[in-house]
């Protein structure tokens, strides 16, 4: 029987995407990806993944800011918020890698997704890149939404661990399966069962054995199979684990409106 999956975090309605929109979903339920969460990074990009949310009973959009947009703020999403369909804030966040906003901008427009995290009671999707302190330090100030995810999760055991002891679900892409990843394994591999995502976040971050292609939805299996192996798991016992983690994560909003 064909595992079934949940793809946790992609962009498929980025122009980029293989097939396009249409056709990854439909490439994506050949491979047992019955469901897909397409993540806005601003305003256009919100928009995008709400319409083509709207087109499919089986994927459901997100509303944020990235922090490598953190200048525009939340009020170019705001509105966005009561849309049918949307199931959670983000992704948002902290990036002091690339910095392509200030980081004090980045730090008020994460704050700022919290509170609106909890004011409309949504999960929220979290990127962060080498700003661990900083992003635990503002989710303790503003306090953690009761869902909350570390979307692409690229810390080792500690910051894990950190993010374990606030609920914090880790979702794991194609990044795991690189053999530079040894952290990032090991982070897996401690994760609980009812705290572990995963996702493609295509059209970037192909899994091994398609890493430096434009990846897709239908490539979770991949992510989903090494993750198994790593955890001596059976897959469809994991797959199984995942798909009610992701339920869980998302509060129950990944089912149909229509």
């Amino acid at each position: 029987m064909t595992p079934r999956y949940i793809d946790s975090h992609c962009h498929i309605h980025d122009e980029r995407i293989p097939d396009g929109p249409d056709g990854a979903v439909a490439a994506a339920d050949e491979m047992g990806v019955d469901i897909l969460v397409t993540v806005g990074c601003d305003r256009a990009t919100s928009l995008a993944a709400i319409e083509v949310a709207a087109r499919h009973d089986n994927v459901f959009a997100t509303v944020g800011v990235h922090p490598h947009e953190a200048t525009n703020g939340t009020s170019s999403i705001v509105d966005l918020l009561d849309t049918d369909g949307i199931v959670a804030i983000g992704e948002a966040g902290l990036d002091y890698y690339y910095e392509h906003s200030p980081r004090d901008a980045q730090r008020t427009v994460f704050a700022e997704h919290i509170a609106l995290a909890h004011e409309h009671d949504l999960t929220l999707v979290i990127h962060t890149r080498d700003a661990w302190d900083e992003t635990f330090e503002i989710l303790d100030s503003e306090g953690v939404p009761e869902r909350t995810i570390f979307h692409c999760f690229t810390g080792g055991p500690d910051a894990a661990a950190r993010g374990l002891e606030r609920g914090i679900y880790l979702s794991f892409s194609g990044i795991v399966t690189f053999n530079s990843a040894k952290d990032v394994q090991e982070a897996a591999a401690l994760c609980p069962s009812e705290k572990l995502l995963v996702e493609t976040d295509s059209p970037y971050l192909a899994p091994v054995p398609y890493r430096g292609k434009k990846n897709r939805p239908a490539w979770v299996p991949h992510v989903g199979q090494f993750l198994a192996d790593l955890r001596d798991e059976p897959v469809a016992d994991f797959a199984a684990r995942t798909v009610d983690a992701t339920h869980e994560a998302f509060g129950g909003r990944l089912t149909s409106v229509a």
